[in-house]
């Protein structure tokens, strides 16, 4: 895992090049549950 800082409230998170999650898109900064499904899925 590694964290990329950015700026303007972007949240993503990525899994071997593939975008599992962007707050950017959705506009909803997700719950820790929400991250470690999509990580295991």
């Amino acid at each position: 895992m590694e964290l990329v800082p950015a700026t303007g409230g972007v949240f993503e998170v990525s899994m071997n090049g593939e975008k599992l999650y962007s707050k950017d898109e959705t506009g909803v900064f997700p719950s820790s549950e929400e991250i470690i499904a999509k990580l295991e899925a």
